[in-house]
């Protein structure tokens, strides 16, 4: 860096901004400038320096834009000159760059301490949720954050932020755009009026909340939904939801909220159907109770390959929550009666690929296939449509 705007002024500006709270404004900055360049900075020195700090002390730096472009799903970065973005078709590179590696760990820093958590040698990494973004962004919902230092992360600091946007298609949109075959479309409409409690599995990425907010949308006005998310994604255009979001720990450990806590206040608020907006730890235990114990129609979203993953993924979430393997078979068996299988192709396009039904054979769960995208067998149809017909017929 030539002339008198010297990385070294611009180090004891970015200590002295530290020492506040929040992101500077404009005229903070230039001040902290000033005072440390003691006035010999001329016009045109000056609004360069604070040009370059502004881009990096405020909102998430040179990333801002990319979260910004409304088709832009993942921002990733590797190393100071590797940015790289998922608008739904895989990752590509952008031209995005840091001036260093200082850099990339400043901002990761920055946003953390955003987040409310603590980034540093002691604690090399953090997840946690960027604040105020629900405004800048429009229509997201906010930033998921996750961070991680060197020399934990061996080529230099790595930094993801997801950003979380309302899944707002409706199931009449994703059949229109070929996501729903004709067939299946009903299918999944009677699974709503018959009230029978489903999962909706695939990879990530793959539109699992995307349907399941769809599905929801399609659940009686009568109805009141509770739902309960690690990160808000759902909002079904459905006149009775109640939200409810987990809360990590704070910088002392203190005030944690799991979904876990949620799903059993969820219990307490007259729900007609609970929905956890993705099972990935021991609240699949009280899911699983809350489903068994008059609650129907109810859903959630889990992370399993296929259908036929769907037990054993299960069995290992319930491990954590202290429930057996015998034990959650029977749970599983009575409480869930049908599995959704979404699909990423290689070119991004998301499809319901399979409808499963929950099946009890020598007291192990199996998941039988009941319609599927490619044709294949489905030796579960008959048993899906007989349950349709009894839950409708109540």
């Amino acid at each position: 860096m030539s002339g008198l705007v010297t990385s070294e002024l611009l180090d004891r500006v970015r200590e002295r901004l530290a020492e506040g709270a929040g992101d500077p404004d404009p005229a903070q900055v230039a001040a902290a400038i000033r005072a440390e360049a003691g006035g010999v900075l001329g016009d045109t020195d000056l609004l360069r320096a604070l040009r370059l700090l502004q881009t990096e002390l405020t909102g998430a730096g040179v990333l801002e834009p990319l979260l910004h472009d409304p088709e832009v799903a993942d921002v990733l970065v590797t190393a100071p000159d590797a940015v790289w973005v998922d608008r739904g078709r895989g990752l590509f590179r952008t031209a995005v760059r840091f001036a260093d590696e200082a850099a990339v760990r400043r901002l990761a820093q920055r946003l953390a301490l955003a987040a409310g958590r603590r980034l540093d040698d002691a604690q090399p990494w953090v997840d946690g949720r960027l604040p105020g973004t629900e405004a800048a962004l429009g229509d997201s919902f906010g930033v998921r954050l996750h961070a991680m230092l060197s020399p934990i992360a061996h080529a230099g600091t790595c930094l993801s932020l997801r950003v979380l946007r309302p899944a707002s298609q409706g199931l009449d949109a994703l059949a229109a755009a070929g996501a729903i075959p004709a067939e299946a479309k009903v299918l999944l409409e009677r699974i709503i009026r018959a009230r029978l409690a489903f999962l909706v599995v695939g990879g990530t990425g793959a539109g699992k909340t995307t349907l399941l907010a769809a599905l929801l949308a399609k659940v009686p006005a009568a109805e009141r939904i509770i739902c309960v998310e690690d990160a808000a994604e759902l909002a079904p255009p459905h006149p009775h939801v109640v939200r409810l979001v987990a809360r990590p720990a704070n910088v002392e450990g203190a005030g944690e909220v799991t979904v876990r806590d949620l799903v059993r206040q969820a219990l307490r608020m007259r729900p007609d159907r609970i929905v956890v907006g993705e099972v990935r730890g021991p609240e699949v235990v009280d899911l699983l109770t809350a489903l068994n114990t008059g609650h129907d129609g109810g859903a959630g979203t889990v992370h399993a390959n296929s259908p036929r993953e769907v037990p054993a993924r299960l069995e290992a979430l319930a491990a954590l929550g202290g429930m057996s393997r015998t034990a959650l078979h029977s749970q599983l068996a009575a409480a869930i009666q049908v599995v959704l299988h979404v699909h990423r192709r290689p070119d991004g396009t998301r499809t319901l690929q399979e409808i499963g039904v929950v099946t009890r054979a020598n007291g192990e769960v199996d998941i039988a296939p009941a319609w599927s995208a490619n044709s294949t067998p489905t030796r579960g149809a008959a048993l899906l449509t007989t349950l349709l017909d009894e839950r409708t017929d109540r």
